[in-house]
């Protein structure tokens, strides 16, 4: 057993759960760390994507409570079944983009140049959305609850949820964040800040569980049975790291914006294209 692939498949746990659900790409940050930490290559990209899983069982664990009502809800409560129908219906886009494109993003996108414009892009765009939430609702009004739209998950409809599954499909590119498109995408669209962040909770997990057993399928003969500890050990860390940032996040959108998160993402890909440029760091695949 190899400790030093243990401790790097522990750190990269820390990374996915710390950042899955912030606005700052977890993808992105696995891919700079991997560079990092010389933890790439092909069976590296299949355990990045397979470690989200574990996130995404740290929303399941989360929303346990409801998650189990709307499953037992389905023949009987309306409101169970719209929820259900909007999960689905925001899932669809990137099932379909991601099977068409996927390949190709992957071989031209997933490296750390890219991924540090994708940060700096997605910070300035995350500036501008801000500042019209609050010429919306008033700089008070972080929230945005007392004038938004959709106020909760439950005010969605079918056109909302295919709007929102459309804005995850930028998600395809690396450093954009997935839960930084669903969640200022929705705040665009007219939902509140919560509403956003807990959409983008559920709609993670058939998107991102999907992705990490399509992921482990396609890869299944690359893959051998002394990989599985490297694997375990990255899903348990990304586990309980991840419910520690879902508690965090929870509480910190009731008062706050995301402009601190839009400062990171353009600083820090500013630091990696300068480092890039100047050939301080060497910036591998």
């Amino acid at each position: 057993m190899d400790i030093t692939l243990l401790i790097k498949a522990a750190l990269m746990g820390i990374v996915e759960g710390l950042t899955e659900f912030l606005p700052i790409s977890s993808t992105g940050h696995l891919i700079l760390v991997g560079s990092l930490l010389e933890f790439t290559g092909e069976t590296a990209k299949v355990f990045d994507i397979a470690i989200q899983t574990g996130a995404m069982f740290a929303v399941i664990w989360q929303y346990r409570v409801r998650l189990q009502a709307t499953l037992s809800g389905l023949g009987s409560d309306p409101v169970a079944r719209r929820f259900a129908l909007n999960v689905l219906i925001a899932f669809i886009p990137a099932v379909l983009l991601g099977l068409a494109f996927g390949k190709a993003v992957k071989e031209h996108l997933f490296h750390p140049v890219p991924v540090a414009m994708a940060f700096i892009v997605g910070g300035v765009i995350i500036l501008w959305v801000e500042a019209r939430q609050k010429r919306l609702y008033g700089a008070a009004d972080t929230e945005g609850t007392r004038r938004a739209r959709i106020q909760t998950v439950d005010d969605m409809g079918p056109i909302d949820a295919l709007k929102v599954g459309l804005v995850q499909c930028l998600a395809l590119i690396p450093g954009t964040s997935r839960s930084g498109a669903t969640i200022i995408g929705g705040m665009v669209l007219g939902f509140s800040r919560k509403a956003a962040t807990e959409f983008s909770f559920f709609l993670g997990i058939p998107t991102l569980m999907g992705a990490g057993a399509y992921a482990l399928w396609k890869q299944r003969e690359a893959l051998h049975v002394s990989d599985l500890p490297m694997f375990a050990v990255g899903l348990m860390f990304a586990f309980f790291s991840a419910l520690l940032c879902i508690r965090w996040l929870i509480r910190f959108v009731s008062t706050h914006d995301f402009v601190v998160f839009a400062w990171y993402r353009i600083v820090f890909g500013g630091i990696v294209l300068l480092t890039a440029w100047q050939g301080w760091v060497n910036w591998s695949e």
